[in-house]
């Protein structure tokens, strides 16, 4: 069992790289479908019905629009409109959506939270940050339009707040804060390719640093958080790691947010703005989740039997508080 895990998780990095390396759009398209077929067993346990039908879903979704992909691709071979300057951008359309698809953009994120609420947050983790790198490299090489770049930046960022606020279950306040970070990752990418890296790599190391709490404390539901058997500093340290996802100074979290917004601000500002209440709203639903289970502590009533490595917690806390060193690098080589 855990040698085909290797293997699955072997292939999905190499449909990822193919897609990322690849100089034409069918091998785009077949890294995209190796990428499926590897992640497909991995969600899949025989004994777990919801990971069955997670896995059912996600297939579904993701051949459907695997299938638009390709029709795109193929009429467009037809048209000629892949060579410049004849492109039609007209045929840039269904590409995108099916890309956006696949991301769980909204409003095309009917799939993501039902996905997620059905896989381990192993899996969770890897839906949530591996499986957007290849689809987001596929849109660098396409001419996004505009309009609904702006439109799906709009929906996710809208969608993802109200839709947070009446969720108790943590796998769908992370799938709603995916769908959110979304936004920033299309800001990030008009912006510049070097933003958007520094965007999905920070959001890579926010994202683990918080599973790994989740995931050795057992923390499914917010009510989970009350009673837990994490002590005051365990406490304050994941709600400084969830701070940091949403991108509050002086946390790591803020420098790709940051960037964004120093690109951003000068050509589109009214997106900018928007982008930023976003991000207050995100802060307030991060902080329903940690501030009750902080003022309810009741700590010296019970006793912990789970030990967090205090390297990790001395870890977590450092990385998070590295902004200051590095704005000064920045603005150093800038």
């Amino acid at each position: 069992m855990f040698l085909m895990q290797i293997m699955f998780m072997s292939t999905l990095v190499l449909g990822t790289m193919l897609t990322i390396s690849a100089s034409s759009w069918m091998l785009m398209w077949m890294g995209l479908e190796i990428n499926l077929i590897s992640f497909i067993p991995l969600m899949t346990k025989p004994k777990n019905k919801i990971s069955v039908e997670a896995s059912m879903k996600y297939f579904i979704t993701q051949a459907l629009a695997s299938m638009v992909l390709l029709s795109a691709i193929l009429m467009s071979f037809l048209l000629n409109a892949f060579i410049l300057p004849s492109m039609n951008a007209f045929m840039m359309i269904p590409m995108s959506v099916a890309l956006f698809l696949k991301l769980g953009a909204a409003p095309f994120h009917f799939w993501f939270p039902q996905v997620m609420e059905g896989l381990s947050w192993n899996n969770a983790f890897i839906l949530m940050t591996w499986q957007k790198i290849a689809p987001i490299m596929i849109l660098m090489n396409t001419s996004l339009n505009m309009i609904l770049a702006m439109s799906v930046m709009m929906s996710s960022l809208m969608i993802s707040g109200f839709m947070s606020f009446s969720q108790t279950s943590m796998k769908k306040i992370m799938a709603y804060s995916s769908i959110n970070h979304i936004a920033w990752l299309l800001g990030s990418l008009l912006a510049s390719w070097s933003a958007w890296l520094i965007y999905m790599l920070t959001y890579i190391m926010m994202n683990f640093m918080i599973i790994f709490y989740i995931k050795t404390y057992n923390l499914n539901y917010l009510s989970q958080m009350n009673s837990s058997s994490m002590n005051s500093t365990v406490k304050m340290s994941f709600m400084i790691n969830f701070l940091s996802l949403a991108g509050l100074p002086p946390l790591i979290g803020f420098i790709p947010k940051w960037i964004v917004i120093n690109n951003m601000t000068p050509w589109m500002l009214s997106m900018t703005a928007i982008l930023i209440i976003s991000t207050v709203i995100m802060i307030y639903i991060y902080m329903r989740i940690m501030v009750p289970s902080l003022i309810l502590n009741n700590e010296s009533l019970k006793v912990s039997s789970i030990k967090t490595p205090k390297t990790m917690l001395a870890l977590t806390n450092s990385i998070n508080l590295m902004i200051l060193p590095i704005i000064t690098l920045i603005q150093f080589f800038m």
